[in-house]
């Protein structure tokens, strides 16, 4: 896509993200940083332009209020974001190999396990229901957690359903995988878990074929894969490519994915074609990973020229 017709489509009206989920501090060896998939999945949306409401909870602690401080200059909508004395702000203990494979310890339960959304919350919620509504894995690993998500999912059934695995260990039965991925508009998965999916759904381990009978049988409209070093793959209208990663020089994987898909639902909202949208999601995918932190600053500008 050439920098122009770029610009002028992220500049059309874009459509409202609901996120749910974890909002954490990862621990580095030497250093804390704010993340969590769902966080760093709105952060980056909204520097591609979308509205977004943040639907998590933080605890009454240093690391909570030092967190809420961060949150209030990302320009997101934090209406929803609650505080609870019952739980510890969530952490994940970020520990990356000599193989580059990055590996999380995230105790539990953690201020998020405590959102509680009301009638009156679900309604405001329901407002926003004709844009997209974005969901992960370990936030629904618990009962209440899973209660919150069915709630919301009840009040924006007209809301496009943006499911983005991120697999934790402990977190991530096969019965639950399946009944968020039967829930899905929208899949975005890593090659590790397409190979956690085949196991326990059958599904082919054909990257193509997986996603195209994965939308047959689940009903999926779009489904992206990151490939690692290969780059990434793309199901959308029907349409199916393969993109070669960008070259760039790696800093820091983590948040990666989830600027991958927020430029993915980005690509999708537009209406690009399939190559378009997987060769954009590569590059802020690629932005990202050349920081250090998950959701280091990065402007749109900055992806256009990486094109």
């Amino acid at each position: 896509m050439d920098k122009e017709n770029l610009s002028l489509q992220a500049g059309s009206p874009l459509p409202h993200a609901i996120v749910l989920g974890e909002v954490l501090w990862d621990l580095f060896e030497h250093s804390r940083r704010l993340g969590g998939a769902p966080l760093n999945f709105g952060v980056h949306a909204r520097r591609l332009g979308h509205p977004v409401t943040l639907i998590s909870a933080l605890g009454t602690d240093e690391p909570g209020e030092q967190a809420a401080e961060m949150i209030a200059g990302l320009d997101l909508d934090t209406r929803f974001l609650q505080k609870t004395s019952r739980f510890p702000t969530g952490t994940a203990q970020v520990q990356i190999e000599h193989s580059g494979v990055t590996q999380f310890t995230i105790p539990r339960p953690a201020a998020y396990d405590a959102v509680d959304l009301s009638a009156h919350d679900l309604e405001l919620l329901e407002q926003d229901a004709r844009g997209w509504f974005y969901y992960g894995t370990l936030f629904a690993s618990t009962d209440p957690g899973k209660s919150v998500l069915h709630q919301i999912l009840g009040a924006l059934q007209g809301a496009k359903k943006f499911y983005d695995l991120n697999l934790r260990p402990g977190s991530n039965s096969p019965k639950l995988v399946c009944e968020l991925l039967q829930s899905a508009d929208v899949v975005k998965l890593n090659e590790e878990e397409l190979q956690r999916v085949h196991e326990f759904s059958g599904l082919p381990l054909n990257v193509e074929a997986f996603c195209r009978q994965g939308s047959a049988r689940f009903g999926w409209q779009a489904v992206g894969v990151t490939l690692g070093d290969r780059g990434c793959a793309v199901l959308a209208g029907g349409h199916y490519v393969e993109a070669a990663v960008h070259p760039i020089e790696i800093v820091d994987t983590v948040g990666a994915g989830d600027a991958f898909a927020a430029a993915f639902m980005h690509g999708l909202s537009l209406n690009w074609p399939a190559a378009e949208i997987a060769s954009f999601a590569n590059r802020v995918g690629a932005l990202v990973a050349s920081r250090h932190g998950a959701i280091p600053d990065w402007t749109l500008e900055e992806a256009v020229k990486l094109g």
